[in-house]
């Protein structure tokens, strides 16, 4: 992911977000498939259909995209071989730059350089939020089960 591309990112118009809502909702109906693919129609400029084959993974992700858009989230793909910059990596985390480029020399993350600059894959940093998810996770339900166990008022 580029600067370049994150900068040309908007929001969706209301008629976006109108049409995502409806979009999202058609599609959902059919994820529950065991079908490795799924053919759907797109109408062209003079309304003609092509049928188009979607591996039905790829029409999970659609649904994914659609729901954000219709929450009025602008969207932004990113491969998971893609490589980061800190700041694009310390952007998908949100926390600062210095704060992030710590975590690197920590070796929390793995890195490489290409030339002075650090670069994170995609991949690396997902890995590392979802540990830090599930620490937290179990970190909470340890303090419920504290609380409970307290009779803090939580039953």
């Amino acid at each position: 992911m580029s600067m370049s591309a994150a900068s040309n990112m908007s929001l969706p118009a209301a008629k976006e977000v109108e049409i995502a809502v409806k979009g999202q909702r058609a599609l959902a109906a059919y994820l529950s498939t065991k079908l490795d693919s799924q053919r759907i129609q797109i109408f062209d400029e003079h309304n003609r259909p092509h049928a188009v084959e979607l591996p039905t993974s790829a029409l999970r992700l659609l649904v994914q995209i659609l729901s954000e858009l219709a929450d009025g989230n602008a969207v932004s793909v990113v491969p998971v071989h893609a490589e980061l910059t800190t700041q694009e990596a310390a952007d998908l985390l949100n926390v600062s730059r210095p704060h992030f480029v710590k975590l690197l020399e920590d070796g929390l993350i793995p890195f490489h350089r290409a030339g002075k600059h650090r670069r994170v894959k995609f991949a690396d940093l997902m890995h590392y939020k979802q540990e830090r998810q599930r620490i937290s996770t179990e970190a909470l339900d340890e303090l419920a089960q504290q609380a409970q166990e307290l009779g803090m008022g939580y039953e």
